[in-house]
């Protein structure tokens, strides 16, 4: 009878021990921020980024941000309107001249926003 009790009390304590543990986690969660999409677009622009990575971070809604979100959904619609992801391999930029020069201009402006905000 005591070794009953000891193993149903070590049973117990390790399932006691297991739900504190998942009740005290919480899902990890990825934020993306301003220095996230800079490195991306400085990436694609020097023709250094894959299709995988651009998707990963692009296709990613930024909920804690309403700029960024934008800018996210600007950046996703250069990629609809003027990306080569045939040509990827190839080592050749991500989108064609008019999309890498757009892409260019909401870079530069995300880094302006970045900085007037770190003031």
């Amino acid at each position: 009878m005591a070794l009953y009790l000891l193993v149903f009390g070590v049973c117990l304590l390790v399932i006691g021990a297991t739900v504190a543990v998942l009740l005290s986690t919480r899902t990890p969660r990825y934020r993306t921020e301003t220095d996230d999409l800079l490195a991306l677009f400085d990436k694609a622009l020097t023709s250094h980024v894959s299709e995988s990575e651009w998707h990963t971070l692009i296709g990613y809604p930024i909920r804690h941000d309403e700029y960024l979100e934008r800018v996210r959904r600007r950046a996703a619609h250069l990629m609809e309107e003027h990306g080569r992801r045939w040509q990827i391999a190839q080592g050749k930029p991500l989108l064609n001249a008019t999309g890498q020069a757009e892409l260019q201009a909401l870079r530069d402006h995300l880094a302006a926003h970045q900085r007037l905000r770190r003031r």
